[in-house]
């Protein structure tokens, strides 16, 4: 993509005022996933057997299934859950030191729930911001913001591994990039609702 382009699409994330904040939060929170994402895979191989592995990637797939159940949820109700899985996961890490097990179930539980969460508020963030901002403008950048989240995260993982960075003092970086994400997600929890409430007044 020539770099006018890139200019182009930083132009209309300035624009939107809802669209920064959805970027940022899709950003941090793919980076958190991706940072960690590695050292689940190995404490998959250690602690899971291969019918739980296959179960967590089943349910991943039925997101396409599930979205016409959501169809008529409110945008905000969606960053609330995030909110809330978000929480769950900083909380989580304090299981790592006493139970490698259970810390492993949770965090796979919360990545399989985000990754269905995620696509259901892609459809509805689409619907809501398809008058500011051009779906295939919108649907760039989101692909743009991803896909530097998860390379960012593998590196990251790369050089925390390469220097031997003990697991809790990576949790402990990634709790607080995580209580910075729920601080993100809430505000925008509140721009939506806010959003919401006066579109309803004015039908």
């Amino acid at each position: 993509m020539a770099v006018k382009n890139y200019k182009k699409l930083y132009v209309e994330l300035n624009k939107s005022k809802f669209l920064k904040l959805q970027i940022i939060v899709l950003f941090v929170t793919t980076y958190i996933d991706w940072v960690i994402m590695p050292y689940v895979t190995k404490l998959e191989g250690l602690h899971l057997p291969v019918f739980m592995i296959s179960f967590y990637m089943l349910l991943g797939a039925t997101d396409g299934l599930i979205q016409p159940l959501f169809k008529k949820i409110k945008i905000y109700n969606i960053y609330f859950f995030v909110i809330i899985l978000d929480v769950i996961q900083i909380i989580s890490y304090l299981f790592s030191s006493y139970d490698m097990v259970v810390f492993t179930y949770i965090i796979l539980s919360i990545f399989t729930l985000q990754a269905i969460t995620f696509e259901i508020s892609r459809i509805h963030t689409v619907d809501f911001m398809k008058d500011e901002i051009n779906i295939k403008d919108y649907l760039i950048l989101r692909s743009f913001f991803v896909s530097s989240a998860i390379i960012g995260g593998a590196v990251t993982a790369m050089i925390f591994d390469y220097f031997g960075v003990k697991l809790i003092n990576m949790l402990i970086f990634l709790a607080l990039l995580g209580v910075f994400a729920v601080l993100i997600e809430y505000k925008l929890y509140k721009k939506f609702k806010i959003a919401f409430a006066v579109i309803s007044k004015v039908i």
